[in-house]
């Protein structure tokens, strides 16, 4: 069980930061990862790294504009979002998969959230 968090409404061009947390789970030996969902299309991949946080993936649309980080003495994932555009606005949800590699299929993940909405809108 997964828990998102710091979703919200933004103007274009305004950043937030989503958090993803475990309580009573610990995520460091997990690959962890970010994707998000509009109504009527299929949940797309946004961002993974590995355990250590060394090793990161991000989907093209979000290159250069969003930073995966996690820190495992908090037991917590995070996804920086910069220079949002309307476009980016969706349900996002954090997962986790007990693997050593970092995919983008979203059916090789184990755990999921809930999902925390983001708007961006003028």
């Amino acid at each position: 069980h997964l828990v998102e968090s710091g979703g919200g409404s933004v103007q274009p061009g305004g950043s937030l930061r989503l958090s993803c947390t475990a309580p009573g789970r610990t995520l460091s030996v997990f690959v962890m990862g970010w994707f998000r969902q509009v109504p009527g299309k299929d949940r797309e991949f946004v961002a993974g790294t590995d355990w250590g946080g060394g090793r990161t993936s991000y989907g093209d649309s979000v290159k250069g504009r969003f930073t995966i980080s996690r820190d495992n003495s908090l037991n917590t994932m995070y996804l920086q979002m910069e220079s949002l555009e309307p476009e980016d606005t969706a349900v996002y949800y954090c997962a986790a998969r007990a693997s050593s590699f970092i995919t983008a299929k979203m059916s090789e993940y184990d755990y999921w959230g809930q999902g925390t909405q983001v708007t961006v809108s003028s």
